[in-house]
């Protein structure tokens, strides 16, 4: 082989794995899961790569939690630059690998809270498509990696559903208190929709059945699920809504969801809608006084040409702000999840964002 021919091959070689390994790095990022991260690493706000994120503030620190190996954790002093963290779990938690089969540590949809000097942080794991899930809560004494008192303990399974058993998905937790101090957990999925269940005073364990709060359903007749739709899984239907969040504020509690279908890059239909209610446990009506139990729900928020479907939010009321935490598809960076944060405003007792 001539010179000029095997440099010709070679440079052709190279070309062939520079290319592969950007198409890896690509797919990687568009996948925040999956992506390289580093300890201290910095990202703004329009491109930090988070799913399901729900935020809280410790001393002059904002910390964020999201979907991720061993949980993703950040922390910014002005929610504009984001610091990455250690992940929770160093390694998956042993009761979930036990408890859902295949599980490796990707663990969805964290949910913190502050209670009695200790914050609770509940998680999700689950098999992807089926209500073979559980939701687990982490505690610790601070969220400041530097505090010698720094360290989450495990405290395994909360509440778990089983495919054929409960027509309810133990995924998608969130906490909270109502008007005296009696604590509840919602959370759900797909199926029979949104669920709310009292929880034991010591908050790691459910004391009480759930009952349903929201779903899509239409007609309180209809006990099947909706129908399927292309491209999700059979056994959850159509009974697309997921992400349940609660406040209290001025003597309602407000419920948000998101609704349709997140986790399709830009092909998602992802969107938020909120209902109240004087009681905690229901029922949620909208503006129009619709039943969220039946379908109903003001529409909060939805995606435009640059964000293809926002959804799964959390909620911060901080002094006399009011932060509506979520994820955005962005179009632009070919769908990936970015980090949102919107103020929101409350005109004639409903929010609105900014």
């Amino acid at each position: 082989m001539k010179i000029a021919q095997l440099k010709q091959m070679l440079l052709g070689i190279s070309m062939f794995v520079i290319m592969a390994l950007v198409n890896v790095t690509l797919s990687s990022a568009q996948n925040g899961h999956q992506r390289e991260w580093r300890i201290g690493q910095e990202f703004l706000i329009d491109s930090t790569m988070v799913h399901d994120p729900v935020m809280i503030r410790h001393d002059s620190t904002w910390y964020l939690f999201a979907t991720g190996w061993g949980i993703d954790v950040y922390s910014s002093r002005d929610l504009k630059v984001w610091t990455r963290e250690k992940a929770v779990f160093a390694q998956a938690p042993q009761w979930a690998v036990d408890t859902i089969p295949g599980f490796k540590g990707h663990i969805w949809a964290p949910d913190i809270s502050f209670y009695e000097g200790q914050y609770y942080l509940y998680y999700s794991v689950s098999a992807f498509g089926k209500n073979t899930s559980a939701i687990g809560v982490a505690t610790n004494r601070t969220l400041n990696p530097q505090d010698p008192d720094f360290k989450w303990i495990d405290h395994g399974r909360v509440i778990q559903s089983y495919p054929g058993v409960t027509n309810w998905n133990a995924i998608d937790p969130n906490l909270i208190f109502d008007v005296d101090g009696k604590p509840y957990m919602a959370f759900g999925s797909f199926w029979d929709g949104l669920q709310l269940v009292r929880m034991k005073p010591d908050l790691l364990q459910v004391d009480g059945e759930c009952v349903t709060i929201a779903s899509r359903k239409q007609d309180p007749s209809i006990k099947e699920n909706l129908p399927s739709i292309e491209g999700n899984p059979v056994d959850a239907g159509g009974n697309a809504i997921e992400a349940p969040f609660i406040i209290r504020r001025g003597g309602y509690y407000y419920l948000f969801a998101s609704i349709d279908y997140c986790c399709k890059g830009v092909e998602s239909t992802y969107k938020m809608i909120v209902g109240r209610s004087k009681k905690l446990q229901g029922p949620y009506v909208d503006k129009h006084g619709k039943s969220l139990r039946w379908g109903g729900g003001t529409l909060l928020m939805q995606g435009d040409t640059k964000w293809q479907g926002v959804g799964h939010n959390a909620v911060v009321m901080d002094n006399r702000r009011t932060y509506l935490v979520f994820h955005g598809y962005d179009a632009e960076l070919r769908g990936r999840s970015i980090l949102r944060i919107k103020e929101m405003v409350w005109k004639k007792g409903w929010p609105v964002v900014q």
